[in-house]
This record gives C-alpha cells, structure tokens and sequence, in this order.
C-alpha cells in the first residue's frame, strides 16, 4: 500500500506550511505551465477548541508573508490594503474545510493498517501451525491453499483502500490549491464559492442531503464539501431515530481509541439505552446478563447512573416514579441523535452549529441594538424579522459609542455635511433629502410616513452632539 509506510504519527496535531517542501511531501503534485509568486501559511489544525459556536470568530492564526524574490512589476496593479486584509481574515476562517478531510484521511489508514495488520498476523498464525504440527501432505496442500485464498482476498483490501486514501489525499490537494487560489483580484468568485460551500454545510446538517448534492454537483464543488462524511453520520442517525443501536455501537468501536482520549460517555449511553429496552420489553434475565457484560466496566466512572438504570429492574416501564419513568420516555433517543452529533463534531474537527448559523450571529452581532425589538423598527433592518431574532436572541448587544442617524428617505447617514431636519410633527429626515423634496414640489414637504403637507420654511434644524 502507497501510504502504509509513511512516517507519520497519526495522532499528532497536524500542521500544514502552505506551498512548502513538507507540504509537497505529503501532497505532491507537479503544475505544468504554472508560475507564480507564492506566501507561506502555517495553519495549526489543533489550535483550535473543536465544537464552539464561536470558534469561527477565534479561528486559527494564519500568518502570512511576502516572498520578496520575485518583486511585482512596476506595471502590475498593486491590491487595495481592504481587500487584502479581508482576504487575510477570510482564511483565518477556513479551519474545518483542511480539519474534516484530514481526520477522514486518517481514519481511513488507521482503519487500513488495522484490518492488514489483523490478517498478516492470521496468516503467520497459520504458517506457524502447519510447520509444527505433523499432518498429512492432502491436509498440509489444503491448509496453504487457504492461506493463499487469504492473502488474495487480503490483496484486494488493500487495493480498495489503496485507492479510498488516494481519493481522500487528493481531496486534501484541492481544497489546499482552493487556498491557495484566493486573490485579493479574485475575491468575490472566492467568496461565491465559499458561500455555496456555507449552504451545503447547511443542507447537510439538517439532512437535506439529496439537494446538498445537487448544489455540490452543479456548482462543481465535490472536492471542497464533505458528504461523503455526513452520509456517515446519516446511517447512524436514521438508526437511532429507529430505535437501533449497534451501527452507533459499530461506530463506537471504529472510533474507540478517539473516544477514550476525549472521555466520551457516548458508548456508556448508548448500552444504559439497549438495557433499559430490554426492561421494557420483559426480559429480565437478559437484561442482568447484559449488565453483568456491557454495563458493569463502566462503574468504576458511572456508579450513580448506573445504580439508577438497573432501578428499572423494580420500577419498570409502568412507574409513576418521575425518576425512573423518564429513561422510558422516547425523547431519550432524541437525546441520543444530539449526543452523536456532539461527538461526531467533535472527531472531525467541525463546529457544533451550521457555519451558516455562525456567520449570520457574527452579522447580526454587529446589528443588534434595544431599538431593534420595538415595534416601529425599520423593515430594511434584517432584526425586524422573527427569524433573525430568534437566532440573535443568545447573543450581546452592540456597542455603539455614538448613535448615527440614517435618513429614512435616502438611506444615507446624517451628519454635519447631511444635517437632520425637524418637521412639525417630529419626524426627522436629512437636508438633501428635504431639499429635493422641495425642489420637486414648489416648496412643499409631504412627510412620507405620516402624509402631512408643510412648508420647507417650517423646518427646523437638528445639530448632532
């Protein structure tokens, strides 16, 4: 296998040096006719505090300098400082797109080294019992004939993941090239791209998985999405939303020794459930058998939940206990879908909100003022809408060190240059609004909230402090 013999601790924190040797090394890649000036950016995959809705906001330091060997032509347009310190801050927030495939890709050859590793050691086993025991030469022919068939079918493993990591590495390729790619002359088809990427990430996590693809496909984005990861996930949630355990029990074990780092109860939850259905359903003895079994290691850690799921032995499923009868009402799968989404997150470097749901709150953060819940906000302010609200209610309130007065009319700012004016029934717009009011009326003011007629001489002025 091409991988097999990498060098590489898997579960060391991964850092990847933009267009540097180390890079090329792990992702090579030869660019026939392509020849530009490059930067190098240190990203630090674990830097980051997984599973936050506000990592994007603490995203991970990127630091980028110019490669002063190859100066800019004295012709060529030098970018706007702006746009090049919005792009810098643009790809501080690309964390999760380089942490998901990564994780996935090592998942893939752990899983690979795993499963060679398991059949190596049964064919050796084998070689080993045909050379010291004494059997006939049929049985000695029959026994490597097995081996043989063995190591073919082991053979054809390794192709098939031979095959799934080159496409997992090649996927790593594109979305560092997509870094790679983002121009302070090309930031609004990059920003384009970022925001179909937002909304597949969105169509995903709330199992719109079909039209996910469609967008994926038709915008040619397969490469800089992961659903193939989220169907992963899919098989798991449509389980336990089923009320089936073992492909969440199945995935547990795949992912044991990540689990065990992070101090999951995942798995510990998953059988207090699968005993507690047993119960339901009657079959006592069976349910002590599969505590003595799956239950009882966890109570070195877990002694008091523990204690209270065997309860239920007494208490059953008919209790007016409060204590007991909440572990048979059925939202305790709805808790478990929640805790393998956590815990999927988690493994895969992603926030636990949608990053459509994060980049709003960073927006509506900026917006969100006291004047924004009364009734006479402005429709033009997106917190007028009870959706938008909803989804700022957890977050503070702006901080605005000067109030500033937007013109109703023009929907420009007032100021000393723009002053406000004063009609008599209070209302306020500015004075170039007023004035080509008046202008288009002989003089005449007709306010366009309340419909009074004045004239402009009734006016008064409003200074600003």
């Amino acid at each position: 296998m091409d991988h097999m013999d990498l060098d590489l601790d898997l579960d060391e924190p991964l850092t990847v040096e933009m267009d540097s040797d180390r890079s090329r090394r792990l992702f090579p890649r030869s660019f026939p006719g392509r020849s530009r000036s490059r930067s190098e950016s240190p990203v630090d995959m674990e830097s980051l505090s997984n599973g936050s809705a506000t990592s994007a906001t603490t995203a991970t330091t990127t630091t980028t300098t110019t490669n002063t060997t190859n100066p800019p032509s004295a012709t060529a347009p030098v970018p706007q400082p702006s746009k090049l310190a919005h792009l810098t801050e643009s790809l501080k927030l690309e964390h999760q797109l380089l942490r998901v495939p990564f994780e996935h890709y090592k998942k893939t050859i752990r899983a690979n080294h795993r499963a060679v590793e398991k059949e190596v050691s049964a064919v050796i086993s084998g070689v080993s019992d045909a050379v010291d025991s004494d059997v006939s030469k049929d049985d000695a022919v029959h026994r490597l004939t097995s081996l043989v068939s063995r190591l073919q079918g082991l053979k054809r493993k390794l192709e098939e993941g031979s095959r799934v990591e080159n496409l997992q590495a090649q996927r790593c390729r594109a979305r560092l090239d997509h870094l790679e790619s983002a121009d302070a002359e090309n930031l609004t088809d990059w920003n384009n791209t970022r925001l179909k990427r937002i909304l597949v990430d969105y169509m995903l996590r709330m199992s719109y998985y079909d039209t996910a693809l469609k967008l994926a496909e038709s915008s040619n984005l397969l490469d800089l999405v992961d659903i193939d990861v989220f169907q992963e996930a899919k098989k798991v949630i449509d389980a336990l939303q089923n009320k089936e355990v073992a492909p969440a029990l199945a995935w547990c074990a795949d992912n044991k020794s990540r689990l065990k780092k992070s101090k999951s109860k995942f798995e510990f939850q998953l059988r207090l459930q699968e005993f507690i259905e047993l119960v339901r359903a009657g079959n006592d003895l069976r349910a002590i058998t599969y505590a003595r079994k799956y239950l009882a290691p966890w109570g070195a850690t877990h002694m008091e939940e523990l204690q209270k799921v065997i309860a239920t032995l007494a208490f059953r499923s008919t209790t007016d206990c409060a204590r007991y009868k909440v572990l048979f009402e059925p939202k305790q799968w709805d808790f478990l879908v929640d805790q393998f989404k956590q815990e999927f997150c988690k493994l895969y470097g992603m926030t636990l909100e949608p990053l459509l749901t994060i980049y709003l709150q960073a927006g509506l953060s900026a917006l969100k003022t006291p004047y924004c819940y009364e009734d006479d906000c402005t429709k033009e302010d997106p917190l007028s809408q009870d959706s938008f609200r909803k989804l700022a209610l957890p977050l503070p309130y702006s901080k605005q060190h000067h109030s500033k007065l937007v013109c109703y009319i023009t929907k420009e700012l007032m100021d000393t240059e723009n002053p406000p004016q004063v009609l008599p029934n209070g209302h306020v717009y500015s004075t170039k609004a007023l004035e080509e009011m008046s202008k288009k009326n002989n003089g005449k003011i007709t306010c366009p909230r309340t419909g009074l007629v004045c004239e402009y001489s009734e006016l008064v002025k409003a200074y600003i402090s």
